[in-house]
């Protein structure tokens, strides 16, 4: 397939958001690829690489005010300005409209498209349209499972289930006995298999908590009433810093003895840390997510590269943060980098 020809001047769709837009000079030799996609498609691409004109857009789950993200959009503009591309950003934590911000970049006729897959099978669809069109997609964040089936060309994230594993092995570790998993967004896979993975690692008790991670009030208030409806709850493990810095306050509280460990972390969540009223934190690294997204399109188009050949993803993490190695990165939180 031959990718289209690069728009003149047309407007943005009308739900993206332009965040980057800068122009190069240098002409690019194209190498052979084996991840799919033709010689004329590659060529076509350095051509308008050439003339900084490489249009991505990528396109998340992301819910408003969720801070996660913004790490996330930080990296993939920061790979934007290496790579002189042109990128946009877009984000829906509904499923279906999610997948129309996909189909609003292919009418868009952008050369390439990084996705999040927290909810797979929605995903398909629009996935199947991008490559019909000639546009390649790749994958990070969520759906580590399901990213090869739902053909994209490469991945980058945590294994999520084995990430929520060592969680488990660690509660073990901490002699912990009954655990309370803070889901905040039900049927996204990448949650659901930290919480599975803890299930099946930990010795002890685990309990499911679903809470409505858009509301944090209601957040704070369903770990409060859990906590205090069973005292021998003695860890809340949620699924990011803010839930677990709203989690130090339930267990306050309520008058707990429980202990806070999470998935994810910002600059607040490092301080958490070091003043113990968070264990520790498991980092998947999103401003490198991001980064790396963006970049691998831009060497796909440019140079044929496909990381991990395809067939296998990019882990970014799990990385344990505790008290003992929370200064390492520190400084690069406060940056908005980790």
């Amino acid at each position: 397939m031959t990718s289209p020809p690069p728009p003149r001047s047309r407007p943005g769709s009308r739900r993206l958001t332009r965040v980057a837009a800068l122009t190069a000079a240098a002409c690019l030799l194209v190498a052979g690829c084996s991840g799919g996609g033709a010689a004329g498609e590659r060529a076509d691409s350095a051509d308008k690489a050439g003339a900084g004109r490489l249009r991505i857009a990528m396109i998340t789950h992301g819910g408003k005010g969720d801070a996660f993200w913004d790490r996330v959009r930080k990296g993939a503009e920061t790979a934007a300005a290496k790579d002189r591309v042109e990128l946009t950003y877009a984000a829906d934590p509904d499923a279906a409209g999610q997948a129309e911000l996909v189909r609003d970049a292919i009418r868009d006729k952008v050369d390439g498209i990084a996705v999040t897959l927290a909810k797979p099978r929605a995903m398909r669809g629009p996935i199947g349209e991008a490559r019909a069109a000639g546009i390649p997609v790749v994958g990070f964040n969520s759906g580590i499972s399901d990213w090869r089936s739902a053909g994209l060309l490469e991945y980058f994230g945590q294994d999520e289930s084995l990430a929520g594993r060592a969680v488990g092995d660690k509660l073990d570790s901490l002699k912990a006995r009954h655990a309370l998993c803070v889901i905040h967004e039900r049927s996204n896979v990448a949650l659901e298999a930290r919480c599975a993975g803890v299930k099946k690692a930990f010795d002890g008790e685990t309990e499911m908590l679903y809470v409505d991670g858009t509301d944090m009030a209601a957040v704070s208030g369903a770990v409060t009433a859990a906590l205090r409806g069973d005292p021998g709850i003695d860890e809340v493990v949620m699924m990011g810093a803010q839930f677990a810095l709203a989690a130090v306050e339930s267990v306050k509280e309520a008058g707990s003895s429980a202990r806070v460990a999470t998935f994810d972390l910002n600059h607040e969540l490092v301080a958490a840390v070091r003043s113990g009223d968070v264990q520790f934190a498991v980092d998947q690294q999103p401003y490198l997510q991001g980064y790396l997204a963006v970049d691998s399109l831009w060497l796909y188009r440019t140079n044929g590269n496909v990381s991990g050949g395809g067939v296998a993803p990019v882990l970014t993490g799990p990385a344990f943060v505790t008290r003992t190695n929370v200064a390492a990165v520190a400084g690069f939180a406060a940056d908005g980098t980790r």
